[in-house]
């Protein structure tokens, strides 16, 4: 099963995460089939926290990905970052 979920990447107590595409049998930080964004919860001033491609999110999602639930969490973050505000 494909699965997209959270690679975790970064030094001691500085964790930085990369949102991949992989299959589910391999290792959480092992090889993936494509990077889709990343999640700095350690992100401070202008840093960028989080960086998602909502398209490709959805193309896996279409052909049958699973979603981790702290990667849908953020993806639905960053769908509320990118929506237009209603004036």
């Amino acid at each position: 099963m494909v699965v997209i979920r959270l690679a975790r990447g970064g030094a001691n107590k500085r964790p930085f995460y990369n949102i991949v595409v992989t299959d589910s049998r391999m290792r959480r930080d092992g090889r993936f089939i494509e990077r889709l964004g990343f999640y700095n919860p350690m992100a401070a001033g202008n840093e960028q926290a989080l960086r998602v491609a909502l398209d490709r999110v959805t193309y896996w999602a279409g052909v049958g990905a699973q979603l981790s639930p702290t990667v849908k969490r953020l993806v639905g973050q960053a769908q509320q970052q990118t929506a237009p505000a209603a004036a």
